[in-house]
C-alpha cells in the first residue's frame, strides 16, 4: 500500500453472536483480526484496510453517516435503524425469524393487532411491517426481554426474534401469524456507495473491491465442495449433467481406455446423495476434496 491510498473503514460487531462469525469469516479471507477482545480498532496495513470494533446496533449508523466505508452487521439492525445504509452482501450466518407472539390462544393473525398494542426492541423494523400492511397499531420500545411485558400488562402482544421459541414457550406466550422478517448478518455500505453495477464509486476507497472479492470467495468456497470421479467415456454425458460445474466440468483421459477423469465444483449440500447417485450410473474413485478459497 501507497501513502496516498486510503484505507478502507471496516465496521465489525464487537460483541454477541455476530462478533466471532465475522471476525472468523475476515480471518478466512486473509484479513487480520484482533486477538484482544478489548481492542476497539486495528490496522491491517499491508491489505489496506482499518477495522473497528462496535455496536452491532451502532455499525449500521456509522456507515449511514459515512463515518466508515462499511460495515458487517444483521438486517435487522440495519432495517430498524433507518440508516441511509444498503445491504450489499449476504453473509450467511446469524439467521434469525421475527415473530409477532401473545397470550396462547389470544391471536391467530397479525391482522388482529388493530388497536393493540405491541413491545418490541425493533420498533423501526415492526413499525415499517405494520405500515406496509396497513396495521394501525401503537408499538413502545422496550430494551432487553420484552416477553414479560404483557404479563405486567404493558402490552397486548410483543414481537421479537425467534430462534426455537422455547423462551417464548416458558412465558405462556404462543407465536402466531407470517414471520415479520428473515434475518442474517450482511455486509453493508453507505447509500450511493456502490454504482448500478455494484462497483464501489468514488466514494469507497479501491480496497474495497478486493475485500468484496474475497468475501465473495470464502463464501463461495463454504458453499461448494470440488468432486472428482472416474467414469467411462460412454457414460459420462449422463454423469456430467449431474455435475456441470460453474462453467462445465473438466475432463481428462485416463490411461485405462474407455474412461475418463472428471473434476467439478458440486454444491455441499446434498453432496452425499450425488455421491450416491454418481456411483449409480457408473461413477468410481469418488472424491469429495474441501475448497479453502476461491476467486469466480
Amino acid at each position: 500500500m501507497t501513502t496516498d491510498e486510503k484505507l478502507l473503514r471496516i465496521a465489525v460487531p464487537n460483541k454477541g453472536s455476530l462478533s466471532v462469525a465475522a471476525s472468523e469469516l475476515l480471518r478466512e479471507a486473509g484479513y487480520r483480526q484482533r486477538d484482544d477482545s478489548k481492542r476497539l480498532t486495528l490496522i491491517d496495513e499491508e491489505n489496506g484496510v482499518e477495522f473497528f470494533y462496535l455496536r452491532p446496533r451502532d455499525i449500521a449508523l456509522y456507515v449511514g453517516e459515512g463515518t466508515l466505508d462499511i460495515g458487517i452487521t444483521g438486517r435487522d439492525l440495519l432495517l430498524d435503524s433507518g440508516a441511509k445504509a444498503d445491504e450489499v452482501i449476504g453473509l450467511g450466518f446469524g439467521r434469525s425469524r421475527f415473530h409477532f407472539a401473545g397470550r396462547a390462544g389470544a391471536f391467530t393473525s397479525a391482522e388482529e393487532l388493530r388497536g393493540k398494542r405491541i413491545a418490541t426492541s425493533y420498533v423501526g423494523v415492526v413499525s415499517a411491517y405494520l405500515e406496509r400492511e396497513g396495521i394501525d397499531a401503537s408499538v413502545t420500545r422496550l430494551d432487553g426481554a420484552v416477553e414479560t411485558s404483557i404479563q405486567l400488562g404493558v402490552a397486548d402482544a410483543i414481537a421479537d426474534v425467534v430462534e426455537t421459541g422455547s423462551t417464548m414457550r416458558q412465558a405462556g406466550l404462543e407465536i402466531f401469524g407470517e414471520p415479520i422478517m428473515r434475518s442474517e448478518a450482511v455486509v453493508i455500505t453507505r447509500s450511493g456507495g456502490l454504482d448500478v453495477s455494484g462497483s464501489a464509486s468514488t466514494q469507497l476507497p479501491e480496497a474495497y473491491e478486493t475485500f468484496k472479492r474475497r468475501l465473495d470467495g470464502v463464501l463461495i468456497a463454504r458453499s461448494y465442495v470440488m468432486m472428482d470421479y472416474d467414469i467411462r467415456a460412454e457414460d459420462l454425458s449422463e454423469a456430467s449433467a449431474m455435475t456441470p460445474g460453474l462453467e462445465g466440468p473438466t475432463v481428462s483421459p485416463l490411461h485405462r481406455e474407455g474412461w475418463v477423469a472428471v473434476r467439478a465444483m458440486v454444491p455441499r449440500a446434498g453432496s452425499q446423495k450425488l455421491m450416491d447417485d454418481l456411483y449409480a450410473v457408473g461413477a468410481r474413485a469418488i472424491l469429495l476434496t474441501e475448497i479453502n478459497a476461491c476467486r469466480i
